[in-house]
């Protein structure tokens, strides 16, 4: 570094680095929400790709901010884990060093929700630093966006009317439920379903 500005032959190969990683394709597929993203192999494929071919290793090391329990509209127990994650480059001709962090959340009814937001701090941490464009949606679980519209269905909504709670919803299409069509529905499949969609299980059955 003798006669040299800190960290410049560092900071050159990282331009280098985010010319050859300024655009990544998106492979990954959201079957929920019909579009596509860049995985996180996608992203880190082609960023490895890229700090090998110009002498530049990574050191990261991830911190659990948070795991929470939470209960789905269908009652079930999930995992809401977010991670913090230092990544240190360091230049192997200059020894140069920069760090650069990420943060991420998971959501797993197993034991994947820490890897899940480690994987998405590690993502996010790339994409951030090095400008990388893809145009895609944070994140593409589509087992959790399904669980969330439930539960937004399932949120009891107020009356402007004196504030107070309205009756039951459908929990498969959201209509309000009749007092008599809910304790039927109750009774009968053990969920609050409206008549059409009383109908179709029928249908199906």
């Amino acid at each position: 570094m003798k006669g040299q500005p800190i960290m410049q032959k560092l900071a050159k190969k990282l331009i280098e680095v985010m010319e050859e990683c300024a655009y990544v394709t998106k492979n990954g597929v959201n079957n929920f929400h019909k579009y596509k993203y860049a995985t996180s192999a996608d992203v880190l494929e082609k960023v490895n790709t890229a700090m090998v071919k110009h002498g530049v290793c990574t050191i990261a090391i991830p911190e659990i901010i948070s795991v929470d329990e939470i209960t789905t509209a269908k009652g079930n127990i999930e995992r809401l884990a977010t991670v913090k994650i230092n990544i240190t480059f360091i230049d192997k001709d200059s020894e140069d060093t920069i760090t650069i962090t990420g943060l991420g959340s998971g959501q797993d009814a197993g034991d994947k929700a820490v890897m899940k937001a480690q994987t998405a701090a590690i993502k996010y941490a790339y994409m951030l630093s090095f400008a990388i464009a893809t145009g895609d949606d944070p994140e593409a679980d589509g087992k959790t966006d399904q669980t969330n519209i439930v539960q937004v269905k399932n949120t009891p909504k107020k009356n402007p009317i004196g504030n107070k709670t309205v009756k039951a919803a459908c929990v498969e299409c959201g209509i309000v439920l009749s007092d008599k069509v809910k304790t039927y529905s109750l009774e009968k499949y053990g969920r609050c379903l409206c008549i059409e969609c009383q109908k179709n299980i029928k249908v199906s059955a």
